[in-house]
């Protein structure tokens, strides 16, 4: 008898259509938490190319605007940003944003870097993970101390960011803040 075949690690990869099938599913895990349009990357992004992602053309333009944004701001009010893909073999567990710059909105409200796990595979560590694998990636983009905020709720999420060596600052609104120093 065979060995099982060895199961592949996490990794952080550029989005890709390679993982369509499995980012759509995530994507109706988020759909099923209500997050469709709210304030979020992935809430915007369902808002926005959610129709089209089951198509290849609609699924390669979404890609095509992952892609873009990180040269070119898509209008004034946003930074340049690079999303990448949390993912075990085929399989989109989540994503992470780091965005190249702060402006005086992400400054109070979002910071450097945002991320989601799918409701399938949170409590195993990946948002810990991935936002560990992320850190040198935005050194290499010349951040020097990062900036994560959470809403106080989110018990999990802060300690994500903690584990990561982020120090609390303050809460502004309804939001944590907390920096990630350099190193």
């Amino acid at each position: 008898m065979a060995p099982p075949p060895k199961k592949s690690r996490p990794k952080l990869m550029l989005p890709s259509a390679r993982f369509q099938r499995s980012f759509i599913a995530a994507m109706e895990e988020f759909a099923a938490e209500g997050r469709c349009g709210d304030d979020s990357m992935i809430g915007k992004d369902m808002e926005r190319f959610g129709p089209s992602w089951r198509t290849p053309e609609g699924f390669a333009a979404f890609l095509a605007k992952l892609a873009a944004v990180r040269h070119t701001p898509p209008h004034e009010k946003f930074v340049c940003s690079t999303t990448w893909w949390w993912t075990e073999g085929d399989e989109f567990i989540g994503r992470i944003a780091v965005r190249h710059e702060l402006n005086a909105r992400l400054l109070e409200a979002g910071g450097h870097i945002g991320y989601d796990v799918r409701r399938s595979r949170r409590r195993e560590g990946h948002a810990t993970r991935m936002l560990a694998a992320v850190l040198p990636k935005a050194r290499k983009l010349g951040i020097g101390r990062v900036l994560i905020t959470c809403h106080p709720e989110n018990v999990a999420s802060r300690r994500v960011i903690e584990a990561n060596g982020g120090v609390f600052e303050d809460q502004r609104a309804d939001l944590l803040r907390f920096w990630i120093p350099e190193g």
